[in-house]
């Protein structure tokens, strides 16, 4: 099996502190911390997914997304073969695990309430990023082996 994925850092500023939403998975034999985001459906344009994803998740509807203005694509020079290419915050691949993927993580901003029980995911919640700072120093096996990593490299070059 091999899967792409986009995953998402909401963030939004409340009170001088900049916070982003976090969540519980809740699959079977799945309860990590994680950020929203997940597979993206064959051929699905990446933007879509991530918007589908976020909204399934967390209720939110994705209004903005850091980078999305350099997006480009070959529409109309060859119907039978399209390509969109566009800029991540930051990229991932399994490198060892029982699941192969990639996936891009971007920078978003959304409007509308969240959900508290989303699709396999359960108390979803904004979060300052100096407590999931904490979170991860405490016990970083507590997030998704997934989402480690990107958390890793969001609190190092974005904060």
């Amino acid at each position: 099996m091999f899967y792409v994925n986009a995953r998402a850092f909401i963030e939004r500023e409340e009170n001088g502190t900049t916070e982003i939403v976090i969540q519980t998975r809740n699959k079977k034999n799945e309860q990590a911390l994680e950020l929203p985001g997940g597979r993206l459906e064959l051929y699905e344009p990446i933007l879509d997914g991530l918007k589908r994803e976020v909204f399934e998740e967390t209720g939110l509807t994705v209004v903005e997304v850091e980078g999305s203005e350099k997006r480009i694509d070959t529409r109309g020079i060859n119907p039978d073969f399209e390509v969109e290419c566009l800029e991540p915050f930051c990229v991932y691949q399994t490198v060892k695990g029982p699941v192969d993927s990639v996936g891009m993580y971007f920078i978003c901003k959304v409007e509308g309430s969240l959900l508290t029980v989303g699709d396999d995911t359960k108390d979803v919640r904004w979060e300052t990023v100096e407590e999931v700072n904490r979170l991860m120093f405490e016990n970083p096996r507590q997030f998704s082996d997934v989402d480690r990593a990107g958390l890793q490299y969001y609190l190092k070059h974005r904060v």
